[in-house]
């Protein structure tokens, strides 16, 4: 009998199996997440973080909603069905710490400011102490940002003013009236500055990091569409394996909800028009757009080790493959899918089979994740192997379900998905889950939909594997597979605390009993006890005379 731990005979050795990287750091922001431990919770509790576009952001329901526009798309040109997704909260941003004049914020893309402090974050947890107590010159920063940014849209969008004044002279105003209308038309976007041009720049985003934190390594950004943030930490560990870099900041940046996001979603069609994200469920009728940054520091496992960082898990395997020519350059491709899934485990050097937990693409499209699966079959049930998987033994998931389809930040958040499943020994859940697919025979797979919290009980000798793959436009398949670490260095776990301890302050005894009840209230009402401490020992004075 061929041993399943064992990738095809003719695979020769690659340099995963001889140094695999250390996943030493992770932050992160996603919809109803400040940090990654919020985010980690929200995954355990199975928290739905959906909703309607927040009012007074983003966009205008009112003028770009129509719950017919995909029935009679005619008749709704540049309509949206869907009004859902997943948004960000509110982060306050220290302009003074950050060294951004608040002068330049409306020059200066939310991506590019929001990473920032998502990558200070990540690289001092990797390090355990402030940035700038560490050595730098050997960081490098890459990260999955795509090229359009949302200020990009702002600042072209004021250059239609020929359209603009032409529109209207047809429409019959003389040419004073029209060119004083263009005038304030043009008020309603972000004026150019001398910003304006680093401001809106994708590759920026990690420039501004590297600029700010002092990273003296690589730095640049990926575009591979929705498997942009794959790209870079695939690009990321040919940095550690050629030694060019030391550690490495990686993930993906993605904070463009915006209507022209909806637009180019809604033409396609993939948008869900019931407002649900249900991946792998029989009523699943397309994916929600969703906000996030996914970081990652990593290191080469033998420097982790050495230096004693915190390991939450390892990467054994990347595989990368594209579709080539098919129908369109859009559609899924099981065949191509299963080309990167392969490549992935003779990178690792084991079988699919070893793998119990596979984070999937799952936006929530039939057709995509019916070819996702079919992809997944192909490798996993490949006779080349040598013993194939158990009927229904390995869990699949899609955490889209909870924060919809942050797009360039896709594959980093199930990256982080996954290693936190791997480093806290669980299977988490994935929601809205009635029906598995019926063009999917769930029961002739070696797969099952992992509808709720399970403790991940390990069922052979090697550490606990998962594997996470991530798709983007134009055929671009990313599979990378994960591994548990067992050594000395584990990172303490994120599990949510049922206690806090809560600082509150005032000028007077009536005014802290009103503020005790206000956060009762808080407390009362969180979906996160410890963001609620947070924010609530934020605000703590010191100085105040009763405390």
């Amino acid at each position: 009998m061929t041993n399943p731990t064992k990738a095809p005979a003719t695979t020769t050795k690659q340099p995963l199996q001889s140094e695999p990287i250390a996943i030493v750091g992770i932050g992160g922001l996603f919809p109803g997440s400040v940090d990654v431990a919020a985010f980690w919770n929200n995954v355990l509790r199975g928290v739905d973080l959906i909703s309607d576009v927040p009012a007074g952001s983003h966009w205008s329901v009112d003028d770009y909603y129509a719950a017919d526009a995909l029935k009679r798309p005619a008749a709704a040109v540049d309509k949206t069905y869907a009004k859902r997704g997943g948004f960000l909260p509110k982060v306050p941003f220290d302009t003074l710490k950050e060294g951004i004049p608040p002068s330049l914020l409306s020059s200066t893309d939310t991506s590019q400011l929001l990473a920032l402090l998502v990558a200070r974050t990540t690289l001092e947890d990797c390090f355990q102490r402030s940035v700038d107590q560490v050595d730098r010159n050997r960081i490098s920063c890459i990260l999955g940002v795509t090229s359009g940014q949302e200020l990009f849209g702002q600042m072209a969008a004021r250059l239609a003013w020929p359209q603009w004044i032409a529109g209207m002279r047809a429409a019959g105003l003389d040419a004073d009236a029209a060119k004083k209308a263009a005038d304030e038309i043009a008020k309603c976007f972000t004026p150019w500055s001398e910003a304006s041009f680093p401001g809106l720049l994708g590759n920026v985003v990690a420039g501004r990091i590297a600029n700010r934190l002092d990273l003296g390594g690589s730095n640049a950004v990926t575009d591979a569409a929705c498997a942009s943030s794959f790209a870079a930490i695939s690009m990321g560990v040919d940095e550690l394996l050629l030694g060019r870099a030391d550690t490495v900041l990686t993930g993906g940046v993605d904070t463009l909800n915006d209507i022209f996001m909806y637009m180019c979603f809604t033409k396609t069609p993939a948008l869900s028009a019931s407002g649900e994200c249900r991946p792998f469920d029989a009523a699943a009728d397309g994916t929600l757009l969703g906000e996030g940054l996914g970081m990652l520091a990593l290191r080469r496992l033998s420097d982790a080790e050495r230096d004693s960082n915190r390991i939450y898990a390892t990467i054994n395997g990347i595989g990368t493959s594209s579709d080539g020519r098919s129908k369109s350059v859009y559609a899924p491709v099981s065949e191509g899918q299963a080309k990167a899934l392969r490549r992935a485990y003779e990178a690792a050097g084991y079988a699919p089979s070893t793998v119990e937990l596979v984070e999937a693409h799952g936006t929530g499209t039939k057709a995509g994740d019916a070819a996702e699966l079919g992809g997944l079959q192909l490798c996993f049930d490949d006779d080349a192997w040598g013993d194939k998987p158990v009927r229904q033994s390995i869990a699949v998931g899609s955490v889209k379900s909870q924060i919809g389809h942050t797009k360039s930040a896709a594959g980093a958040a199930g990256l982080l998905k996954a290693a936190l499943a791997l480093h806290e020994k669980v299977l988490p859940p994935t929601l809205k889950v009635t029906t598995p697919n019926p063009t999917v025979k769930f029961d002739e797979t070696p797969f099952y939909v992992n509808a709720r919290l399970r403790p991940w009980i390990r069922g052979s000798a090697h550490p606990r594997r998962a594997s996470v793959s991530s798709f983007g436009f134009g055929g671009s398949n990313w599979h990378i597979t994960l591994e548990e670490y067992v050594g000395q260095q584990q990172a303490p776990r994120l599990g949510r605390r049922d206690v806090e301890l809560i600082a509150l302050s005032a000028s007077s005894p009536a005014a802290l009993v009103g503020r005790a009840r206000a956060a009762l209230a808080d407390v009362a009402a969180a979906w996160d006890l410890s963001v609620v401490a947070r924010a609530l020992n934020a605000s703590f004075d010191v100085g105040a005379a009763h405390r």
